[in-house]
């Protein structure tokens, strides 16, 4: 293991790990042997060093790392660097440059799995550990200038200057002299998975008994077939569905259903609102090129991806086995609910048993915490004698109120309450995007709301499910089926104490490897204070056209790669003499897993400003 030690003033932090088992440590200075030698117990220091086969290395500057050191001496698992600062009088602008270069020069000599290690004055981080907090502007903004080289702060921890044998802090103002070290914090950074650029992704599943390509949205890139569901899979969201249904087998006979359900389907959907859904529409005055039916696509018949309720396309297209009959409405599969409805329809049920079925949903949704534009649901169906409805509601209920508590009190002992609310009684207001949307399959009796005060969990009182009844024309004058529809992920979101849905769909392995084989645990993030960074959009809205705020937050979605975390309306004007209408909006993006840079941001803005323009007709202001 390769320690580096970068700016040590006496070489006494240095002398206090040497020695230690398996560890071999590099010290630095920025000063020349000479000056440092000169400085109390300094030249004891490294001379402990040197016996014990540590490299001492004078006029090493922290910015240049790279240079110092031979290509294949340049892997280093830990940095160090202790009390950084320009020299004498050096405000908070000079000393944010000199931890930028450092963390850029940092990231060329570290291995992918290394840290770095920083510690810093109280109150110079500006992150909310620091006590008392220094005003943003007046701090050092570690966390977002490491985020400018690909680093996230992963743990921070008091740095105790009392438990390290021997060393005495030096360098007050380019001086041989102490300073004050008293709640003093280290910073620990670990390199981020980088941010991702999605290329355009032919999905294929099945329609109608045929193998049909479609291009997907670009919202959706990193969610579709992530396979969270699979058997082997470690995910807690399969780990929630599962003890729910074992939980849930036995009180009730369970049927799985093992066919898997198309993610596209064709038709109308009655008395939803179009503009939550994601649709995909033929156009059929053009055809594939070229390199596409040399992949394996002859057959493909080109189709219009439309985001929005507008005239504005996205070229997508799907693959269609020859005799398919193509109707004039796809769209990505909003809820399952139809589709159990539609296996009822099919009289491929049986009377008494609960059938289960599961898998991913899309629907298009504003920006919230727990708002998410795909989920897992779980759908559970039962066939009862007409008469019997209430009981097997009741029955239902209870089940899975017992099997969530289960599941809560395995993994931590913070209070959860389950409730179920009478639809005729909880107000609209309440509802999350998923219980509002299910509303719109089914004839709702309860929603399931569950409030708990772990720590970092989702919005407190999350509709997490709804248990309702199909229309009687869809079934038996002698049977009724009651349903119960559960969002997989807002329930993992609140048993393991996630915070962000967005945190289910990292690509980083440092939120699996918290669930070995599966088991349910209270989450650790491993992005701790993520900073956060505000603009402002303005713009006319089309004269006598209504704002679609849906599609607007679609494209906030997209290209930021859902780093957008709020967006709020803040101003609205009408111009008295022409009618015309302006709106301002508030962004504030904010990244849950990865390092997000204010450059990076403005790119962002950059680029939403442009799309806006383009897709929903605005005119910037």
């Amino acid at each position: 293991r390769r320690v580096l030690l970068l700016g040590e003033g006496n070489f006494s932090f240095a002398a206090s790990l040497c020695g230690a088992e398996g560890t071999h440590v590099v010290a630095t200075c920025y000063e020349s042997e000479e000056e440092v030698c000169g400085r109390g117990r300094a030249a004891e220091s490294i001379r402990r060093l040197r016996e014990t086969g540590a490299e001492v290395v004078f006029s090493v500057d922290c910015t240049k790392l790279k240079d110092y050191f031979l290509p294949e001496e340049r892997i280093f698992d830990c940095i160090y660097f202790n009390f950084p600062h320009c020299g004498r009088k050096a405000g908070v602008v000079k000393n944010r440059e000199l931890l930028a270069h450092f963390f850029r020069s940092s990231a060329e000599v570290l291995t992918e799995e290394g840290e770095v290690h920083v510690s810093l004055c109280n109150g110079q981080g500006g992150t909310p550990a620091d006590q008392p907090r220094r005003e943003w502007h007046n701090s050092w903004q570690i966390v977002a200038v490491a985020a400018g080289a690909g680093f996230i702060l992963s743990n921070i921890h008091p740095f105790k200057a009392e438990t390290i044998h021997g060393y005495k802090c030096t360098g007050y103002r380019s001086q041989d002299k102490s300073f004050c070290v008293e709640c003093a914090l280290n910073h620990i950074f670990t390199r981020s998975t980088p941010l991702p650029y999605f290329k355009p992704m032919i999905c294929k599943t099945k329609l109608e008994n045929q193998k049909v390509y479609f291009q997907v949205p670009q919202v959706l890139v990193d969610k579709i077939n992530r396979g969270f569901l699979e058997l082997n899979s470690n995910h807690p969201v399969r780990t929630v569905k599962e003890k729910l249904t074992a939980g849930l087998s036995q009180a009730f006979p369970l049927q799985n259903i093992d066919d898997c359900p198309s993610l596209l389907h064709q038709g109308h959907l009655k008395g939803v609102c179009h503009s939550h859904i994601f649709w995909i529409i033929p156009s059929p005055e053009e055809t594939p090129s070229t390199e596409e039916m040399s992949n394996g696509l002859a057959n493909a018949v080109l189709f219009s991806h439309v985001d929005f309720c507008s005239d504005t396309h996205k070229k997508g297209w799907v693959n269609v086995q020859e005799g398919c009959n193509i109707s004039e409405q796809y769209y990505l599969r909003p809820s399952l609910l139809p589709i159990a409805q539609a296996i009822i329809q099919r009289g491929t049920f049986l009377p008494g048993t609960l059938h289960v079925l599961s898998g991913p949903v899309f629907r298009k949704c504003l920006i919230t915490p727990c708002s998410m534009p795909v989920f897992h649901e779980l759908v559970f169906a039962c066939a009862v004698n007409r008469g019997t409805e209430n009981s097997c509601i009741e029955m239902l209920a209870r089940n899975i109120k017992a099997s969530i508590h289960s599941l809560h009190q395995a993994v931590s002992d913070f209070k959860l309450n389950i409730n179920l609310h009478e639809a005729t009684s909880f107000e609209t207001t309440e509802l999350n995007g998923f219980a509002a949307f299910e509303s719109q399959f089914s004839k709702i009796q309860y929603f399931i709301g569950v409030e708990t005060d772990t720590p970092g969990s989702c919005e407190k009182g999350s509709c997490v499910g709804i248990i309702s009844t199909a229309p009687y024309e869809l079934v038996s004058s002698e049977l009724v089926v009651v349903f119960a529809s559960l969002n997989l992920d807002l329930l993992a979101m609140l048993i393991c104490g996630i915070s962000d849905w967005r945190m289910l769909w990292t690509s980083d392995t440092r939120f699996i490897s918290q669930f070995p084989g599966g088991q349910l645990r209270l989450f650790k993030s491993f992005s701790l204070y993520p900073p956060s960074y505000v603009h402002d959009v303005s713009f006319w809205v089309p004269d006598g056209e209504q704002f679609d705020e849906v599609a607007f937050h679609t494209i906030a979605r997209e290209v930021s790669g859902e780093t957008v975390i709020s967006l709020q309306l803040v101003d609205s004007f009408q111009q008295p003499e022409t009618g015309r209408k302006s709106l301002c909006y508030r962004l504030t993006f904010q990244s849950c897993d990865k390092a997000l840079s204010r450059q990076k941001v403005a790119e962002m803005q950059l680029l939403l400003r442009q799309e806006i323009s383009q897709r929903l007709h605005v005119t910037l202001r």
